[in-house]
């Protein structure tokens, strides 16, 4: 990509929010995922680094949670399957020791200008790798955490602004933003809270491959601050939720938009 995105990686320092915890993050290879593992760590948490097969871009993000003194697990495959979800929250109890932290955030979309334009098949697989995935981390993970954890989904502002190009990834940002609704209520006797955040346009691996490269152009241009977002401007917004200083925020919504209001 160019230019390359800003994952944190010169930037962010830590001062240990997040001392001891064990935190699973999902699309953790690039993008928002990658920044919020470098801030992590930095942070003092251990890291289970999920991604789809791009094992460059995952051993780049290990080699920084480990140059940040925490340990860093790897593990690939397609979160689109349900016995993967299964096994990632596994690895992470087999190798951190437990789950504090849960970050779903691994996401596909792709732009199409009319709904015959999308194949049932890419339909399906969007549902499955954006939010039923979602579904079957938590329900794995939630026998596995204790009072004071914390589960962050990825949402977007289409949840509440859909672009019609964006059909199928609107849907499934939607159900996220609601999931976590859901499940702030559901497991407030537990002890364990549920937020999402809504990026606005930010600048990922996902822009240019998934659209057309007029729109990449001037990506991120109607915002009021007239630029796309960089990953490591997200990533504080994850630290603090994951920290126990959020300790009564859950069920919240928060917008990471440039400018852009999300009412």
């Amino acid at each position: 990509m160019q230019p390359q995105p800003d994952h944190g990686e010169h930037s962010y320092r830590g001062s240990g929010r997040l001392a001891g915890k064990r935190a699973v993050i999902t699309g953790a290879d690039s993008g928002i995922g990658k920044a919020v593992a470098i801030a992590f760590a930095r942070e003092g948490a251990d890291v289970l680094i999920s991604y789809l097969d791009e094992e460059e871009d995952a051993r780049d993000t290990a080699r920084w949670v480990e140059e940040a003194g925490r340990k860093a697990v790897t593990i690939a495959g397609n979160l689109a399957e349900p016995a993967h979800c299964r096994e990632v929250i596994e690895r992470a109890v087999g190798e951190l020791g437990g789950i504090d932290v849960l970050v779903s955030n691994a996401a596909f979309q792709m732009a199409r200008e009319s709904i015959e334009d999308v194949p049932d098949e890419e339909w399906d697989h969007t549902i499955a790798t954006n939010i039923s995935a979602m579904f079957h981390l938590v329900k794995a993970a939630v026998p596995h955490m204790g009072p004071g954890g914390s589960i962050i989904g990825t949402t977007s502002v289409n949840y509440a602004t859909p672009l019609p190009q964006l059909l199928p990834y609107a849907v499934t940002k939607a159900g996220i933003a609601n999931m976590c609704g859901s499940l702030a209520q559901m497991l407030a006797p537990r002890g364990i809270r549920a937020n999402s955040v809504a990026p606005g346009p930010v600048w990922t691996p996902l822009i240019p491959a998934t659209m057309p490269p007029e729109q990449v152009e001037g990506f991120g241009t109607e915002v009021p601050l007239e630029r796309p977002g960089q990953p490591a401007e997200l990533a504080p917004v994850y630290v603090m939720l994951a920290s126990d200083e959020a300790s009564y925020v859950s069920g919240a919504f928060i917008a990471v938009t440039g400018g852009k209001p999300i009412l």
